[in-house]
């Protein structure tokens, strides 16, 4: 007998703050995929702001979750970066902004709540300034394209394909 798997579950959570210049390139590439994309009925995208633990229901019964976020990595401003497993926590522990701690604890405590998600992903890039300032930095803009086509490709590696809008 053989056991059925879980129907697949995603939630593609962009995250940073829209009045901290380069912070803001999670949700300003997540409304971008809202504008540009329709997705299938199993993702959800969201615009996660800065909201931290009002995120937690969210998490509930996901299998996937893929998060955009600016991201101290040492590498030079615009480096876009793919993170997963063990390197998520890492990454976190250096906040490039407030809402950061926020993520590193909806991450834990949604894995104490059971509801850890099967696969998770962070596709971020190093900021240029995180100064109270609306607008990306020059280099951080010049990649915006380049984390949209890495998050439909993590999408794609995960079987999903979004039909673009007309």
């Amino acid at each position: 007998m053989t056991t059925a798997l879980p129907p697949l579950s995603v939630l593609v959570l962009g995250v940073g703050n829209l009045v901290m210049s380069d912070d803001a390139v999670g949700v300003l590439v997540v409304q971008q995929l809202q504008e540009r994309f329709s997705f299938p009925e199993n993702v959800e995208i969201i615009d996660g702001g800065t909201l931290g633990l009002d995120l937690l229901p969210k998490l509930e019964n996901i299998t996937h979750l893929l998060m955009i976020d600016a991201v101290e990595t040492g590498n030079s401003a615009g480096t876009c970066v793919r993170l997963c497993g063990q390197e998520l926590p890492i990454a976190l522990e250096t906040k490039v902004s407030p809402h950061q701690m926020g993520l590193k604890d909806l991450l834990a405590v949604s894995e104490l709540m059971g509801h850890s998600p099967k696969e998770m992903v962070l596709i971020g890039i190093q900021p240029e300034s995180i100064e109270m300032e609306i607008g990306l930095t020059e280099k951080v803009e010049a990649q915006l394209e380049n984390l949209i086509s890495n998050v439909l490709d993590e999408l794609a590696n995960w079987g999903i394909t979004p039909v673009q809008s007309p």
